[in-house]
């Protein structure tokens, strides 16, 4: 309503003044308009209605419209260019929003079947032979008495399941790989390339001494500040820096892009939310600098990660 609104007066002030550059306040809101059918509609009408009031106009106040003919034929190409402009933008954010939600959503049913697949894998292999310890323990403890010699052999068969039961579970945990530094760098620069973003690496990942649970909270780090450079940053250079001292390892992440506040990091989603938290896991921090660029850096205290490790595991 507002917009028709609008138009009525553009092309009264059009006609009456040449005010011809009003048309371009209405483009703008036009392009704002979220339903592809009301937007198409009101963008072909106030191209028409612009065209008709100016073609009147040049009638009513030829000498006027004549001294001013240049701006005249700018505006009319903004009326047309800056509405398809703005809601294509607008649409291509929303489609964005909603391939990211898709991929959130699609990682969350990822570790849902993960979870559901080593539940089962566990249930197969420990819940036979589980069972049969306990039938094979109230036998053990029934025959103890009344022959000595059958409750051993049941004891002796107790402990064999037992020792295939464990082996069978190493083999299952062991087929749980945490992801590797050295495989994450080769994915990112792979990620970089096909961004066209120029990839710097100092360091010496074969000098990574550190538990799985920390190389893989590492990895995971530095797969989530790529992303963001990638996504976010708008950079062509993405520096990677990598170095372990007996106090500390260290990553740095840089970029040479248009640059974010912290306050504007945190807002970003959940996934620096999420390095926050599996960094405090291991007793390790990270912080933000933008100065001509990101640079996010990511320290793990040597000393003690070992320590904290093995005491939030015995917590979990």
């Amino acid at each position: 309503m507002w917009i028709s609104f609008e138009m009525v007066i553009n092309i009264v002030m059009t006609i009456l003044y040449g005010y011809v550059y009003l048309s371009i306040f209405t483009a703008f809101f036009i392009g704002n308009i979220r339903r592809p059918v009301g937007f198409y509609v009101i963008y072909g009408l106030h191209i028409g209605f612009t065209v008709i009031s100016t073609g009147i106009g040049f009638f009513v106040e030829l000498q006027l419209f004549l001294s001013q003919l240049p701006f005249v034929v700018l505006t009319i190409l903004v009326v047309v260019l800056m509405p398809l402009t703005i809601y294509s933008k607008n649409k291509r954010e929303n489609l964005e929003g909603q391939l990211e939600t898709a991929n959130e959503r699609i990682a969350e049913l990822i570790v849902f079947e993960e979870r559901q697949r080593i539940a089962r894998d566990l249930h197969d292999t420990l819940g036979q032979k589980l069972s049969m310890i306990g039938l094979k323990s109230d036998l053990a403890s029934r025959l103890i008495e009344r022959d000595p010699q059958q409750a051993l052999t049941e004891i002796k068969d107790i402990r064999q399941t037992a020792s295939i039961a464990l082996k069978e579970v190493r083999e299952l945990v062991s087929d749980m790989r945490t992801a590797r530094f050295e495989d994450e760098l080769m994915r990112i620069s792979q990620m970089l390339k096909a961004a066209e973003m120029e990839f710097v690496f100092d360091g010496d990942k074969d000098k990574l001494q550190v538990p799985p649970l920390v190389e893989n909270v590492l990895s995971m780090c530095l797969k989530e500040a790529v992303n963001n450079v990638v996504k976010h940053s708008g950079a062509t250079k993405c520096e990677i820096a990598f170095h372990q001292n007996f106090k500390e390892v260290y990553l740095v992440v840089r970029d040479n892009g248009h640059g974010i506040t912290k306050k504007q990091a945190w807002k970003t989603g959940n996934g620096l939310k999420g390095m926050r938290e599996r960094l405090e896991f291991i007793n390790g921090s990270f912080k933000i600098e933008s100065t001509e660029g990101t640079t996010l850096t990511v320290s793990i205290p040597v000393a003690i990660t070992h320590q904290k490790v093995k005491e939030n595991l015995k917590n979990i």
